[in-house]
C-alpha cells in the first residue's frame, strides 16, 4: 500500500501546482513531457498502442521497452481511460545477496528503482513516481502476491518477463479483468534465472497465434540509451558469432575425422563402432 502523504507535502505540492487545493487531486499541470519515437520499431509501439492492441515488446537492452509503455500508460491513466498502471515484476536478483533488510516496502524498493528513474525523466522531477503511487495511479506488485485477484480497469505492465517461469507469466496474464490492457517486456539475453527455465520462449510461441496482441522485436538499430551501449552490444554479438563459428568448425572437423577413422576400423577387434554423439567437450564414441 502507498504511504499516506503528509499535510506538509500536500501543501508544498499545491504551491507547485501538482495538486489542486480543493480535492487534493493531481492537477492538469502534472503531466508527462511529450515523447517522440526515435526508431522504426518505436513508431510501431506508438501505432499499435493507439490501435488498442496488447503489446509484447522484446529485444536488446536500451531500446525503450519499458520506458515507452510507462509513457503511454500514465498518459491514459491521468486522462481517465484507466484507473491505474500496475507494474508486475518477479523479484529475482542477479546475484544471491541473502535476505534484504527492512519491511516489505523496503525490500521491494530495490526493484522499483528503474521506475522511479523513468517517471522522474517523464515528469522532470525526482518525486514523480512517489506522487503517482500516493495518488494510487501507479502500483508495483511482485508476482508472489498476484494470485486470487482480478485486475480491472488497469494497464498491466509485466516487466523483465525473462525472469519469470511459465507458471508466473500465466498467473499474471489470467488475472486481467474488464477494461484492462496487457503490455509485456523482456529480453531473454538478460535472464537471471539459474535453477529453472524462463517462460519467455513459451510465451513467444503463444503470442504469435494471438491477433489481439502485437509483437515488436527491437534490434541493435533500436538501441537509444547511449552510443557506447550500442557499440558494446555490437562488439559482444560479433564475439558470440565468432565463438559459434569456431564451435561449428570444430564439430565439422571432428565428424570428418571420425568418418575417416571408422572406414579403417577392423571388424572383430574391440567390437564394432555403431554410434556417435557430439558434446561440448568433443566426440563421444559408443562401441558394442
Amino acid at each position: 500500500m502507498p504511504r499516506k502523504m503528509t499535510r506538509k507535502k500536500q501543501r508544498r505540492l499545491e504551491m507547485q501546482g501538482v495538486l489542486t487545493t480543493e480535492t487534493h487531486k493531481l492537477s492538469k499541470k502534472f503531466f508527462p513531457r511529450r515523447i517522440e519515437p526515435k526508431t522504426f520499431n518505436q513508431k510501431r509501439v506508438f501505432n499499435d498502442y493507439e490501435k488498442g492492441k496488447h503489446l509484447f515488446l522484446y529485444g536488446y537492452a536500451g531500446t525503450g521497452k519499458t520506458f515507452l509503455p510507462c509513457y503511454h500508460a500514465i498518459q491514459d491513466v491521468l486522462d481517465g481511460y484507466y484507473e491505474k498502471l500496475i507494474i508486475v515484476r518477479s523479484v529475482v536478483p542477479t546475484r544471491d545477496m541473502g535476505f534484504l533488510p527492512g519491511k516489505q516496502e523496503d525490500k521491494m524498493a530495490v526493484y522499483e528503482a528503474p521506475y522511479k528513474q523513468i517517471f522522474g525523466n517523464l515528469f522532470n522531477r525526482g518525486d514523480a513516481y512517489e506522487i503517482l503511487k500516493n495518488k494510487d495511479h501507479v502500483e508495483f506488485m511482485p508476482t508472489s502476491f498476484i494470485r486470487g485477484i482480478t485486475l480491472d480497469d488497469a494497464i498491466v505492465l509485466i516487466d523483465e518477463c525473462q525472469n519469470m517461469n511459465d507458471h508466473e507469466i500465466n498467473s499474471v496474464i489470467t488475472r486481467l479483468g474488464d477494461n484492462s490492457k496487457l503490455i509485456i517486456c523482456g529480453d531473454i539475453r538478460q535472464t537471471d534465472l539459474i535453477k529453472e527455465d524462463s517462460g519467455f520462449k513459451q510465451s513467444l510461441k503463444i503470442f504469435r497465434s494471438m491477433d489481439s496482441l502485437s509483437m515488436v522485436e527491437f534490434g541493435i538499430n533500436d538501441i537509444v540509451r547511449s552510443g557506447f551501449v550500442k557499440d558494446y552490444i555490437i562488439a559482444r554479438e560479433e564475439v558470440k558469432d565468432e565463438n559459434i563459428q569456431k564451435r561449428s568448425n570444430y564439430i565439422s572437423k571432428t565428424q570428418k575425422d571420425y568418418s575417416q577413422r571408422r572406414t579403417s576400423l577392423p571388424e572383430g577387434r574391440g567390437g564394432r563402432l555403431t554410434s556417435i554423439s557430439i558434446s561440448d567437450n568433443g566426440i563421444v564414441e559408443e562401441v558394442c
